[in-house]
């Protein structure tokens, strides 16, 4: 089958290149392949080597090019992982590439590089669910082989076995997260990434025809063997309280597209950049790098669902919401609205900066945390003057127990089934912040005292973690 044409540096076009029958598989083969790289006996196929090389969409033509054995070793080589990965193209490339390709060389490419096509933004939802299902069922098995040769093997010892005993530990607690009850939404593992502390992604409900989608960014001290379960559990508590909220919702999407294909909401808890720990809690790179992440998921989504957008609301807590903040101010994203619980501020001074809908800025600050309000990164989005909503969480006027809903004290307490605070999340997530009770407009003849900025390194990671 004919490839896109490449460009870039890497792989030259291969269109109209003879092919092979490879295992039952008709894959293209690349006439002129560099001196020493590696060839099936079918043809000439593009060798690891060039691939690990290739970027843009020249990396896309070569996973099409390069034969079935350098396929399987790339999808465990860092090179080509750290390109699909962490320096991906596009995701629109991405989409037209995969739409191009036939059901052959798609199945092709998840039986034998699943690592590399379920983290790649641009390909649909549901490849990527089964492809990153794979990974995570390989390396498991592989990992219950490795424990039981190290037991066996009383010399082996070192930083390989630790390595190993966090890549198995990261994986269960995937595999945990994505258990489910019955009657519970579907659960679909949109990125997997087990190389160092590691990524992932779990989407509750379905991205690819959801009206309303919302994105949770987690904050400090989260990791993926640490918090992905019980992250995914807090990402389907918003999705049940979304639903049920969600008969209040307008068709009319904020992004100007009358949508009557899509319905539901679906909720993404996104654990797609290292959050920090104590060691560099100081630091506003790792903000940066997530950031960049975030703008690419977005760019995704836009990719896969084409013409047909979905609402988006961002949800960000904690040193997230910084995160959110640098992405949606970057000129590269936008959103429906932004929800930001316990933010530590960001460089962005007003509302103006932000690529979200008029008056969809959100601002929550629960009593007790010591990180709302502190503007410790800069502006306090809650601030007289940002143009935020602001969310009255507080005890002043409410008692926590009082009516329905209680309000959340502390700094891991918004998202909990029960609280004022995702119930109002809820309802701004399927576009109707207007019936949020209790909220003031800041910068509007708004009040609010800064806070004092706490001393970070006296906070305890229990004091920050959800559910201690």
């Amino acid at each position: 089958m004919p490839v896109p044409g490449a460009s870039g540096v890497g792989v030259p076009a291969v269109a109209e290149a003879p092919v092979a029958e490879v295992s039952g598989v008709r894959d293209p083969v690349a006439r002129d392949a560099p001196p020493g790289a590696s060839t099936t006996a079918a043809g000439g196929h593009v060798g690891l080597e060039r691939l690990a090389r290739a970027r843009g969409t020249a990396f896309l033509d070569a996973l099409v090019a390069v034969g079935p054995g350098d396929l399987a070793r790339a999808d465990e080589d860092d090179r080509v992982l750290a390109t699909a990965q962490d320096r991906p193209p596009t995701a629109a490339a991405v989409a037209r590439w995969w739409d191009a390709l036939g059901t052959g060389a798609q199945e092709r490419l998840v039986a034998l590089a699943p690592a590399v096509v379920g983290n790649l933004d641009g390909v649909p939802y549901d490849v990527r669910d089964r492809a990153n299902r794979t990974t995570l069922a390989d390396g498991v098995g592989t990992d219950d082989q490795d424990s039981d040769d190290q037991d066996s093997d009383a010399q082996d010892s070192g930083a390989g076995s630790d390595r190993a005993a966090a890549r198995t530990a990261l994986l269960a607690q995937v595999r945990d997260s994505l258990h489910r009850e019955s009657g519970q939404a579907p659960r679909r593992l949109i990125v997997l990434d087990t190389r160092g502390s590691g990524r992932a992604a779990i989407a509750v409900g379905d991205l690819a025809t959801a009206r309303d989608v919302t994105v949770v960014v987690p904050g400090m001290f989260f990791t993926v063997t640490g918090q992905m379960h019980d992250f995914t559990d807090t990402a389907s508590d918003l999705y049940d309280e979304q639903t049920t909220v969600s008969a209040l919702a307008t068709t009319q999407t904020a992004r100007g597209v009358a949508d009557h294909a899509s319905s539901g909401t679906a909720v993404l808890a996104w654990m797609g950049y290292r959050t920090p720990d104590m060691s560099n809690i100081l630091s506003l790179g790792l903000a940066r790098t997530g950031a960049e992440r975030l703008e690419r998921v977005v760019d995704g989504l836009d990719a896969v669902r084409g013409d047909d957008r979905p609402r988006l609301n961002v949800v960000a807590h904690s040193y997230g919401s910084t995160t959110a903040l640098m992405a949606l101010s970057s000129g590269r994203m936008q959103a429906d609205s932004l929800t930001v619980l316990g933010s530590p501020g960001s460089a962005v001074q007003t509302a103006s900066e932000l690529a979200v809908g008029p008056g969809q800025v959100y601002v929550g600050d629960a009593h007790s945390d010591p990180i709302a309000g502190s503007g410790y990164f800069g502006t306090d989005p809650g601030s007289a003057g940002f143009g935020s909503t602001l969310l009255d969480l507080s005890t002043d006027t409410v008692e926590p127990d009082a009516g329905v809903f209680r309000r959340p004290v502390g700094h891991n307490d918004y998202l909990k089934p029960g609280t004022a605070s995702l119930h109002d999340v809820a309802l701004i997530g399927v576009g109707r912040g207007d019936l949020v009770r209790h909220q003031a407009r800041r910068g509007q003849g708004g009040g609010g005292t800064a806070q004092p900025v706490p001393d970070m390194y006296l906070l305890r990671p229990q004091d920050l973690q959800p559910r201690d």
